[in-house]
């Protein structure tokens, strides 16, 4: 079994889902009383918010290289950032540490592809949604994104921010999130892809019957098919 290094804290609350689901998983597959090896480093995410207030986009992928390059001196053998968001340091990562990572934008690419789908919605935070760092990468599988409009783009930030990363779920926001991916359809997509970690945790697949993709789930799984490959 491998040792993965998760990135987390981005937040704490999605974080904390990591380490359970990637144990949960493992123990399906393996039985008995075999768990994971991981090292999660949490980041305080007072910091990447204020790097984020002064748009300093330089300064979050800072904070994201010398937390892997801590991990990579705790002798892991791959990382995951546990976020989508922090994807946008991905390449730059990698490229650093030499380590195989798992990309969360290539394990919910391949859900939709396997769906059959081909343009799906998609929700995050205003960098995942407004920047290029995540939707090139599904275009890369003949994937389009449809993203909501400026207004609802400014509303899912906010509840992102200021409720569930400080782990408070509220009905008004559900209802209004599961509106705003109905106007998502009406512009041509098949599903829609929750790409923030922490949406899950608000708007479950029982909640609607519009097809979601669930980044959470999805990359979890895809980090615990790695942890579990036999090494060559």
């Amino acid at each position: 079994m491998k040792t993965i290094g998760l990135i987390g804290g981005t937040g704490w609350v999605s974080s904390a889902e990591y380490y359970r689901l990637i144990n949960e998983m493992t123990n399906k597959r393996l039985g008995g009383l075999n768990f994971a090896y991981c090292v999660l480093y949490s980041l305080n995410y007072g910091d990447l918010d204020l790097c984020n207030r002064e748009n300093d986009i330089a300064g979050v992928k800072w904070l994201l290289r010398e937390a892997a390059v801590r991990l990579k001196s705790a002798k892991v053998d791959g990382l995951a950032l546990c976020a989508n968001t922090t994807h946008l340091a991905f390449d730059e990562i990698q490229e650093l540490t030499g380590l195989p990572m798992v990309h969360i934008a290539d394990a919910t690419g391949n859900e939709i592809l396997k769906r059959g789908f081909r343009k799906v919605g998609l929700l995050g935070t205003k960098q995942t949604m407004e920047m290029d760092f995540y939707q090139t990468r599904l275009k890369a599988m003949g994937i389009d994104c449809v993203v909501p409009d400026l207004p609802d783009r400014n509303y899912i930030h906010d509840v992102i921010m200021n409720e569930l990363l400080k782990s408070e779920f509220k009905n008004e926001s559900r209802q209004r999130f599961i509106d705003i991916m109905q106007d998502l359809l009406g512009k041509g997509a098949e599903g829609v892809i929750l790409g923030c970690t922490e949406i899950p945790l608000l708007v479950k697949q029982e909640d609607t019957e519009i097809p979601l993709f669930d980044t959470l789930h999805i990359h979890t799984s895809a980090i615990v098919d790695f942890i579990l490959e036999r090494t060559k």
